[in-house]
């Protein structure tokens, strides 16, 4: 069985793959590297094949657990370009198979090669047994909304300024991540609004009509930056009801900073 060195670096093997593959790809038990390359490739490719993705459960919600990368994964799913299922056994060999050609992904110390075979017995086997793998895989629930949604509703429901910010802020972070330490989506989103100055009630109740979480978490996030001095409220009455809340920094060095200077600010405050 003829096989080739593909190439020794995991992004450019998987660019490969994805432009050669015309048709359907399974993606099985790739690193979390792997994974977040995968998204990240993908994004840039216009013409994708198929992506099914089978990877051990663990990893799955390790590497979702990155605002950033898993609402740009959300965004390829409701493409109808790919598709995540689980693995009862995370020991499988990491794969890429399309009708053609499989690839073997192989790490040695910090180097990642693809081998690769296009046997067509061989291919043909492997591509069998793996599409069956995936018939039985259960679904993996990614729960993120799309990021294009997210930009889209948040700018016709709270406004284009609202909007730059927001995207400005993600583009100056490497990842979003929801550990409660960090500065998550939920986060993020507090602390635009602040910086425009938006109701609590507005940006919690987008936030929860789009998928990021619900209004009692914006609520205790927003108390908690609160106790830390980065935000402060202001009641603004209402007709009828109980008076709304005007979200403002509470912090000078939140309101000096330039867009892409707000993530690493906070993120000092909070630390």
């Amino acid at each position: 069985m003829a096989s080739n060195l593909l190439d020794d670096n995991i992004e450019d093997i998987l660019r490969t793959v994805l432009e050669t593959s015309s048709e359907d790809l399974i993606v099985v038990n790739p690193s979390a590297d792997a994974i977040e390359d995968l998204i990240d490739v993908a994004g840039d490719i216009t013409e994708l094949p198929q992506i099914r993705l089978l990877g051990d459960e663990s990893m799955l919600k390790g590497v979702m657990s990155d605002f950033i990368l898993a609402s740009n994964a959300a965004d390829l799913i409701d493409d109808g370009t790919l598709d995540l299922r689980t693995l009862e056994d995370g020991s499988e060999n990491s794969l890429l198979i399309s009708p053609n050609e499989v690839v073997a992904l192989i790490n040695v110390g910090d180097t990642v090669a693809g081998l690769t075979t296009d046997d067509e017995e061989f291919v043909s086997l492997a591509y069998d047994s793996y599409t069956t793998a995936w018939e039985e895989a259960d679904e993996f629930n990614l729960r993120t909304p799309p990021l294009s949604r997210v930009r889209s509703t948040l700018a016709d429901e709270i406004g284009e300024p609202v909007e730059a910010d927001f995207t400005g802020v993600l583009d100056s972070l490497q990842t979003a991540r929801g550990d409660g330490d960090g500065l998550d989506e939920v986060t993020i989103s507090l602390l635009i609004a602040a910086k425009n100055e938006v109701l609590l009630y507005d940006i919690s109740k987008w936030g929860e009509d789009v998928g990021i979480a619900s209004k009692a978490t914006f609520s205790r996030t927003k108390t908690r930056l609160e106790d830390m001095g980065l935000i402060d409220t202001e009641k603004v009455p209402i007709d009828v009801g109980r008076p709304r809340l005007r979200l403002k920094f509470g912090d000078e060095r939140l309101r000096e900073a330039n867009t892409d200077q707000l993530a690493s600010v906070a993120q000092n405050l909070l630390n």
